[in-house]
């Protein structure tokens, strides 16, 4: 797949394109079904198929204050396009100037002179332009002008008759759904972020070693609780792990930074050093709240019957990530909450 960073960059392909226009957040399922069909409908007018996007979700500028939180970053949503088959990607900037661009405008500066576009899918909903002027009436009636062809198409919807969107997608993974987020992404939600130090209480106070993962900002998190995820680590190889997303409330008031939602991975079968690595976390399964335990003890004794589940959910889910999962070995042990 060939990336194109801004429009000014385009060279319409030869024959012309057809072409997707939207955030793309997530690339699930229901993005998948439009674009198989988008890449399908190139193939029998011999045109290359494109697909637009931004390198931000239009609502951080348009209306930050209720923008939502992105299942992909930049970075994610290019890798899982390149997935689709696409033949081209253009990452358009979406800065205020294009918030304030007329659909009109659009239309003729990317669509007809960068893409020699010749056909158009999108959402039958779709809205774009200053104001949200354009949508696909607009398309249709600017494709008869400048020779290219609209087509609306209804979402995707899934088993259940409900439809397949991020916005469904955020909720269910805030109520820690991750599973159910899984069917309609086709894959588990993946959140990555650098390795840091934390408090050093896993290593140290109580033997059981985690990674700290430093919560990316604007990336959607699956609600607080303990889960199983696989770990993927730079260099391709992918462990089980047991994770914990909350405030440690055990431990709540312990250091100044006690009330900040953290994310720790405990790796079942992996010793060594991740400060500074890139992690990326697959969360396959929830296992259970996050909550106050009377002694830490107590909370020792779960933490291992986490690990146990954990391991034994992930020994049986063959859907890790890129590379062979490790397999898990040695004594049970521990999460650090």
């Amino acid at each position: 797949m060939e990336v194109v960073v801004g429009s000014d960059h385009c060279t319409p392909p030869p024959g012309g394109s057809a072409v997707t226009i939207g955030a793309y957040d997530g690339v699930h399922l229901g993005h998948r079904h439009l674009i198989d069909g988008l890449c399908q409908m190139a193939g029998d007018r011999h045109l290359a198929s494109v697909v637009v996007t931004f390198d931000r979700h239009p609502a951080t500028v348009v209306r930050p204050a209720s923008a939502p939180t992105l299942l992909t970053d930049l970075d994610q949503k290019i890798e899982l396009l390149e997935s689709t088959g696409v033949d081209r990607t253009v990452i358009i900037a979406f800065d205020r100037d294009r918030a304030d661009e007329s659909a009109e405008d659009f239309v003729e500066g990317v669509l007809v002179r960068a893409l020699g576009t010749r056909l158009v899918v999108v959402g039958q909903d779709f809205h774009f332009g200053h104001g949200r002027k354009g949508n696909v009436a607009l398309l249709g009636r600017m494709g008869l002008t400048h020779g290219f062809d609209v087509l609306g198409v209804g979402l995707e919807a899934d088993d259940s008759g409900q439809a397949v969107s991020s916005t469904r997608i955020r909720a269910l993974l805030g109520a820690g759904q991750v599973h159910d987020a899984a069917r309609l992404l086709g894959r588990h939600h993946q959140v990555r972020g650098v390795v840091v130090h934390g408090a050093g209480r896993g290593g140290t106070e109580l033997g059981f070693p985690t990674a700290n993962v430093g919560l990316p900002d604007g990336i959607a998190l699956p609600g607080e609780g303990i889960y199983a995820c696989w770990y993927q680590r730079p260099d391709g190889s992918v462990h089980r792990a047991a994770v914990s997303l909350g405030r440690r409330p055990t431990f709540a008031g312990d250091g100044p930074h006690a009330e900040r939602c953290v994310l720790e991975a405990h790796l079942l079968d992996f010793e060594g050093d991740l400060y500074g690595e890139t992690a990326r976390l697959s969360f396959v399964a929830r296992l259970r709240d996050d909550r106050r335990f009377d002694s830490v003890g107590a909370l020792v004794a779960q933490m291992r019957r986490d690990v146990d589940e954990a391991n034994e959910l992930l020994a049986v889910d063959g859907s890790a990530p890129g590379g062979d999962a490790a397999s898990a070995g040695g004594s049970a042990t521990a999460l650090l909450e």
